[in-house]
Order: C-alpha cells, then structure tokens, then sequence
C-alpha cells in the first residue's frame, strides 16, 4: 500500500514499481464514490464518514488482486487498520513521505487531477504518520521517481 498525502507521488511511484518489478499497480483514487470526487474537486475535505465506502473498496481490492500495490492516502492510522482488517493477509504501508513545499510544488504542476492543492493543508493536518506501526516503512520522496521505487523493492524484498 503506497500511502501519504495527496501529490506526493503514489500514482507514479506505483507505476515505477509495476515497471521494476512486475507487481500490478492499481491507483485508489479510481475506487472514489463519484460523492467524494465532487466534494474534493469543491475543495471541501472528505470526512471518515466519507472515506469508509472508499476504504472498504480498497481492501476489497487487495483481498482479492494480491499481490497488488494500491494507491492509497491511508492518512490516520484508524484507516490503515480499517485497510488491514479488510485485506484478507498482510498489508505492507509505505509511507511516501515529504515536505509540505515540495509536495505543494509538485500538486501545484500537475493538471488533471480533480485534488485542488488548497487541501493539502488538510490532508498533512490528518496525517498520522506510521512510525512504530508494524507493518510500514516511511520513504523520502525528495529523490527521483525510479530511485524511490528501487528503494521500497529492496526494503521489501521485491
């Protein structure tokens, strides 16, 4: 599970890793309740409420596509449980971590996505890191695209 706030990479990391290793990618963002994407594209933060349709979606996903790497925001810990529990087997979390400048710089140069970058400041605002958990490993993102998905298939052995 490529985790982390919005722009911070899952969508192409997940892509370098289906093209390094072979395992299939799929990007959360498509399993969004039509609801959600509109209230994103408003500009209005998705409440949990909002998020366990979506969440059930993408363990649901992994359950039956493993192995897979999901794009995932997976922010709150809470979420990340919600995803194991669901998954049917063990569920690695890669936490895709960076600044807020740098992520901002880069939602602020993507086009097409329906996440307006004024709500990054919510997404780090929800944000629960996964250090201690077991079962995730945090990785910068201040390096390029093909190095990041090198270093997360040695971490996992890929």
């Amino acid at each position: 599970m490529l985790m982390g706030v919005s722009g911070c990479g899952k969508s192409s990391v997940g892509e370098a890793m289906q093209r390094l290793t072979g395992l299939p990618y799929l990007d959360g963002d498509d399993l969004h309740p039509a609801a959600n994407v509109a209230k994103m594209a408003a500009g209005i933060p998705l409440t949990d409420e909002d998020r366990w349709p979506w969440l059930d979606r993408v363990a649901d996903m992994l359950a039956k596509r493993a192995p897979v790497a999901i794009g995932c925001s997976a922010l709150k810990r809470i979420y990340r449980e919600r995803l194991r529990a669901g998954a049917a087997g063990p569920v690695t979390f890669v936490h895709l971590s960076g600044s807020r400048d740098l992520i901002g710089n880069r939602m602020a140069a993507r086009t097409g996505h329906f996440m307006p970058s004024a709500l990054l400041d919510s997404q780090f605002a929800t944000l629960e890191p996964p250090e201690g958990e077991a079962g995730a490993i945090t990785v910068s993102i201040d390096q390029p695209t093909e190095a990041i998905a090198l270093e997360i298939a040695q971490q996992l052995g890929l």
